[in-house]
């Protein structure tokens, strides 16, 4: 018999934006200041903007 109620819910981009979030998180708790631009894009693993 099948549980309606038995329902996996899975959102591929949420689950990234929660990993990000707790990379973040994890970084700012371990550092003695506040994280600077550069830091938190490395974290994101976004590229440095050229000019």
């Amino acid at each position: 018999m099948h549980d309606q109620f038995d329902v996996t819910l899975e959102d591929a981009d949420l689950l990234g934006e929660v990993e990000l979030t707790t990379n973040l998180i994890i970084a700012a708790s371990e550092s003695d200041e506040h994280l600077t631009e550069a830091e938190i894009d490395a974290i994101l693993g976004l590229l440095p903007e050229h000019d």
